[in-house]
């Protein structure tokens, strides 16, 4: 059986607070324990201000699988230190294909960690996110290519007032989860008691947690098991497509995140049977990033977000203008015609025709 303190610690043995320990946030905790059961999900991207427990969170999680590898992409790597590369010259020289792997490889079986991924370069972000959709990564240089499995748990943590990623990117993560800072008194002084003693004696946070975290851990093994044994009935599979249509988005990627993520939470609660319970409860990890304005839970943030309505990108100019100025809004005000004179001949400048 494994020990609390094994549960506790990563490889290189640093003290991780045990996921049972997180106090809050249970929709983080939850996106973690789901995109844990099937990696094929696309992993989590998480966003929100300094200091709301995102890498914590993400590093708890992979105690939470013990053995398993947690490698974190630095900021500065390149492409070939995140996919890898070929020794060409060996191939040459003795025609054995050598591969220098690089982080993805080094990540197979456990959780890819990137802050502030919001930072990194847009093709480095697209590399990992074929990588983590796939679970294979492809290598090529000079002609040769050569491929290798790398299935793993990405988890990505972002500050919004850092700047965004493009639509494009956020499409391709899984799921998301924004988090806000703890807005009770309650909430803040039990997650600092928690640190605090964490802070003075891991080990003993990790035994007063032990049971919590077998549990956990047990479950998410046979949540893995079971996952391939769960079945989509038709009236799921059209419920995923409403959900997806009334939040506007482009493509299937959402539809089918949906009903991968609702057959994870089948698994965790031991069901043979995906519901439309289930898609209701992980919906919003799929659609919250990839949800249009104006389209159901966004419709409202879209307009504090001085996005147009769909009924005004229709009108003309003239007509929202006068709209807002009704409205009280100074700053709008319909066009006014504006006369113009015609150019008097200077001469002078060209020569007289003879």
């Amino acid at each position: 059986m494994t020990s609390a303190s094994t549960l506790t610690l990563e490889t290189a043995g640093r003290p991780v607070l045990p996921f049972a320990a997180l106090i809050g946030q249970p929709q983080l905790r939850q996106a973690l324990l789901l995109a844990a059961i099937d990696p094929g999900i696309g992993g989590v991207l998480i966003s929100g201000p300094r200091g709301t427990a995102k890498s914590t969170a993400a590093r708890a999680l992979a105690a939470l699988l013990p053995g398993v590898p947690f490698v974190t992409l630095p900021l500065a790597a390149s492409l070939e230190q995140v996919v890898g590369t070929l020794d060409v010259e060996g191939v040459l020289q003795d025609g054995q294909l050598r591969l220098s792997p690089g982080l993805v490889a080094k990540a197979h079986g456990g959780v890819l960690y990137v802050d502030e991924v919001n930072l990194l370069p847009d093709f480095l972000v697209d590399a990992l996110l074929d990588v983590a959709a796939s679970g294979i990564n492809t290598v090529e240089r000079d002609g040769v290519s050569h491929q290798h499995a790398a299935r793993f748990v990405l988890v990505g943590t972002m500050n919004p007032e850092e700047g965004e990623l493009r639509p494009q990117l956020l499409d391709r993560f899984g799921l998301s989860v924004h988090l806000e800072n703890p807005a009770e008194t309650e909430t803040r002084v039990a997650i600092m008691r928690a640190r605090l003693c964490f802070d003075e004696n891991p080990l003993e946070l990790a035994q007063a947690h032990a049971e919590e975290q077998r549990a956990l851990a047990a479950a998410l093994a046979s949540a893995r098991t079971l996952l391939r044994e769960i079945a989509w009935p038709d009236e799921v599979l059209h419920h995923a497509a409403a959900c997806a249509l009334a939040a506007g988005v482009d493509g299937l990627r959402a539809d089918l995140v949906m009903l991968r993520t609702a057959r994870a939470l089948a698994a965790l609660q031991g069901r043979a049977t995906v519901t439309v319970a289930d898609v209701d409860e992980v919906a919003e990890f799929a659609l919250a990033h990839r949800r249009k304005p104006g389209c159901g839970k966004g419709q409202r943030e879209g307009a504090s977000q001085g996005v147009p309505r769909a009924e005004d990108r229709e009108r003309p100019t003239h007509s929202r203008n006068e709209a807002a100025a009704a409205e009280g809004d100074w700053g709008a005000l319909p066009p006014q015609p504006e006369g113009s004179t015609r150019p008097q001949p200077t001469g002078g400048w060209f020569p007289k025709k003879a």
